[in-house]
């Protein structure tokens, strides 16, 4: 078979370059290229080409009233958390892609997934390319799904294991653990390189898609915390999942970053124990202290994760520096440029001196935020913190801050609401909406910042 060119590829992009270069202009990666000599034809067949001349049709095209939608009925897992990020179950056909750093669960959780379904009746197939079958029966034997019908397979090779499941009727489920640990024959290089995770994934992913399989691949992550390999690879597929959480808490939250069938940024949380990962029907109760007395700089935030509402503690502690120091300010689970934005609107608008004060920000629980509804939570946790007065008790607060101390309406106020009512809170702080229905809880308006400072500067 006649060799192409050799090729250049950054092995954190994958982009091409016909020379070496110490550097990746497109993602600022260093000594990340590495020489490939990809073989012509391998992925597209025949190098010619035939095109069809003016006036004809594409052999195979139709046209869209002529296509009949697919009516396929999602599966569903039998894991209630697994199925909400999906969007109800995983669809026949359908590709997802599964990322998380190492040791978080995920082969716990597609295992777990995977055996479900064969106890349900579903062919599964559950393929390692890190560990022997005698280990993963291990493991399950350990989750306590020793009895479930599901087909383990060890095997690197593209190849083979196409040819296997080639030999009888497609799997309704087939996990491939993992890709970057795939080989294919018609690349070479060595498995992880992005040659091979791309041919590898794209031969998979033919498969899936001819045969109605429902096929997850999971993938490493960078110590950025994103997937490993080609980009392509995250457009190639339907679902993008990530699995986060830290190692050393038993909290794991997956997290859909893309969706094809289903809405995006919805959440799944599960606790890590002793027989796997166990739902967590009620998230809200992780990431609330759950203390009866109320303390000075912590206040309580209705997230909006999807369409599921989770509750936060967020905790702020100031500290007056009697030196010339430089002031540090240290934040988990938020924005650290968020933070600084609305430091500075206290300072400028509400006449609060924090240049001379270290500032530290927490969101309990190991949560990370991203909504930016969080600003008035976060406000008044600091404004609490610096007058030395908590909040009430049983209160949420939410609402965006503009950079003249405004606070903004937010999406979703009323679902936020009625899902801290259910926890028992009874008053809610935000945006001053009139239109706002808020059922059973009490609710308090407010129109800027500094009324929020005065509100809580005076209370007892």
């Amino acid at each position: 078979m006649k060799q192409a060119k050799p090729v250049f590829v950054c092995q954190e992009c994958g982009v091409q370059r016909p020379k070496w270069q110490g550097k990746c202009d497109d993602c600022g990666a260093w000594s990340s290229f590495v020489e490939e000599r990809p073989f012509e034809g391998a992925m597209g067949g025949p190098t010619t080409h035939r095109y069809a001349m003016p006036g004809t049709q594409t052999p195979g095209a139709k046209k869209y009233a002529e296509i009949e939608a697919s009516r396929a009925d999602r599966i569903t897992t039998g894991i209630g958390e697994f199925d909400r990020v999906l969007g109800g179950g995983v669809v026949p056909g359908s590709l997802v892609l599964l990322g998380g750093e190492p040791g978080i669960g995920k082969s716990t959780l597609l295992l777990q997934a995977a055996a479900t379904m064969a106890r349900s009746g579903a062919r599964a197939v559950y393929i390692s390319g890190e560990e022997a079958t005698g280990q993963v029966r291990l493991r399950a034997s350990r989750l306590g799904l020793a009895d479930a019908p599901l087909q383990l397979a060890a095997a690197t090779s593209v190849r083979d294991i196409l040819t296997t499941l080639g030999d009888s009727a497609p799997p309704a489920l087939l996990v491939v653990d993992s890709i970057q640990t795939m080989h294919s024959d018609l690349i070479e290089g060595a498995p992880g390189t992005v040659s091979q995770v791309r041919a590898s994934a794209f031969e998979l992913i033919r498969y899936a898609k001819e045969n109605g399989v429902a096929l997850v691949l999971v993938g490493h992550v960078t110590k950025d915390g994103t997937i490993a390999g080609p980009r392509v690879l995250e457009h190639m597929v339907d679902v993008v999942m990530s699995f986060e959480g830290e190692r050393s808490h038993q909290y794991r939250i997956l997290r859909a970053l893309k969706n094809r069938f289903g809405a995006v940024d919805e959440i799944g949380v599960f606790a890590m124990e002793g027989q796997g990962l166990a739902e967590v029907p009620n998230p809200s109760m992780l990431f609330l202290s759950g203390r009866e007395q109320p303390i000075p700089g912590s206040s309580v935030f209705p997230a909006l994760e999807g369409t599921r509402p989770v509750l936060v503690e967020i905790q702020a502690l100031i500290v007056r520096l009697q030196s010339g120091a430089t002031p540090r300010r240290a934040v988990v689970g938020w924005d650290s440029g968020r933070l600084a934005m609305l430091l500075a609107v206290l300072e400028a608008r509400c006449g609060l001196n924090l240049s001379s004060a270290e500032v530290y920000l927490n969101v309990a629980g190991g949560y990370r935020l991203a909504d930016p509804a969080a600003d008035l939570a976060v406000a008044a946790a600091l404004v609490s913190a610096i007058a030395d007065k908590p909040l009430p008790l049983r209160s949420i607060w939410f609402g965006e801050v503009s950079l003249s101390g405004e606070i903004r309406p937010v999406a979703h106020a009323g679902l936020r609401l009625r899902e801290a009512a259910k926890l028992g809170f009874d008053l809610g702080h935000g945006p001053d909406d009139g239109t706002l229905k808020t059922g059973e809880m009490r609710y308090s308006g407010l129109s800027s910042l500094p009324k929020l400072v005065d509100r809580i500067m005076a209370t007892a």
